[in-house]
This record gives structure tokens, C-alpha cells and sequence, in this order.
């Protein structure tokens, strides 16, 4: 039967453990084994001056899944044990010594976030109602407002800015907006 594991990497070496580990499998011929091996990401959008950025970002980072064909009791045959725990910048499988398989709804869900993910690149970041943020585009650009409303769907906010000494809501997509820190306020 096939089980789904996580094994904790170095931080910042998944793509490079993702490689060996498909290049051992291969050249040790352990296909039938360790049927796939996955590194979730979904795509992240910003903006940079006026330029649209699209980058990658880990759904879990220091962490790569791995399927596993387990033995009848469910465990997991020896030689991809030691092929798995020998891989360089890896430190080994989430349980440790007894490494706890992926439930098939944690499964799921994974493939459902990446697939999502792939549909739809997310915002690079995330705001939150009352957070001030600063207009980068438009007639309001370089006007500082208080973010009133959220639409993570849309991928948009609704921000309270005074003009002319009057608050009035503006709507904006999360590309539009940087958010303020307090050391730009003082």
C-alpha cells in the first residue's frame, strides 16, 4: 500500500534534496519504491516599481513529500529507509524513527491547495482590517489609508483615505498597496 511522508530538509535546500532524491531513485533503481516525490509551491505576485513579479513560494519549507510503496504492516522497506535518511541536507522523516504517514484527507488537501495554486497566483502578501498601507498607483498614489475591508477572493481592499479632510473609501486590488511600518510614520 502506499503512504504519503513528509522528511524535514535544510532550510532553503528542498529543490536541491527533491534533485538527489530523484537522481538516487533512479540510479538505484527504486522507482517501483518511492513512487513520487513532490515539493508544493504555489506562485506569488507583486509589484515592483511598475513591473508585475511572479516568484515561487514553498507551501511548506523544510519539508519535502514523499510516496512510499509500505511493506503489508505498513512499514517502510529498509533500503528506501536508508536511501531516504542518507540523501544529503536531509535530517530525516517527520515522527522520526517511526515516521507517521500522511492521512489520504491531508493528502487531499495538499493537492487541492497546489492545484488552487497553480489556477491563481496569490499576492506575495496579506492585509488585515485597520493595518495602514500607502497607494502606489493612481490618482491617490502616495496617500496613506486604513485598510477597512478585506476581499481575499478578489484579491482587493477597500481603504479609507481623507481627502480634502473627508474620509472616503477607495477600492483597491493588493498590488496597488505597500503596507506602512511605523518607522515610515514618525
Amino acid at each position: 500500500m502506499r503512504q504519503w511522508y513528509f522528511i524535514h530538509t535544510y532550510s532553503g535546500h528542498e529543490n536541491k534534496v527533491l534533485e538527489s532524491l530523484n537522481a538516487r531513485i533512479r540510479d538505484m533503481e527504486l522507482g517501483d519504491v518511492i513512487t513520487e516525490v513532490l515539493l508544493p509551491k504555489e506562485t506569488v505576485v507583486e509589484m515592483r516599481g511598475n513591473k508585475r513579479i511572479e516568484s515561487s513560494r514553498m507551501f511548506y519549507p523544510g519539508y519535502v513529500l514523499i510516496e512510499i510503496e509500505c511493506t503489508e504492516n505498513g512499514r517502510i522497506p529498509d533500503n528506501a529507509f536508508h536511501v531516504i535518511k542518507s540523501t544529503p541536507k536531509v535530517t530525516g522523516f517527520l515522527g522520526g524513527k517511526n515516521p507517521t504517514p500522511l492521512t489520504q484527507q491531508e493528502v487531499d488537501q495538499i493537492v487541492h491547495n497546489v492545484e488552487v495554486a497553480a489556477e491563481k497566483p496569490k499576492p506575495k502578501f496579506s492585509y488585515e482590517v485597520g493595518e495602514v498601507v500607502r497607494i502606489k498607483s493612481g490618482p491617490f498614489a502616495s496617500f496613506t489609508g486604513k485598510v477597512e475591508e478585506v476581499n481575499e477572493d478578489k484579491t482587493t481592499l477597500k481603504v479609507s483615505i481623507t481627502i480634502f479632510g473627508r474620509s472616503t473609501p477607495y477600492e483597491l486590488s493588493f498590488l496597488e498597496v505597500e503596507k506602512v511600518t511605523f518607522a515610515e510614520e514618525e
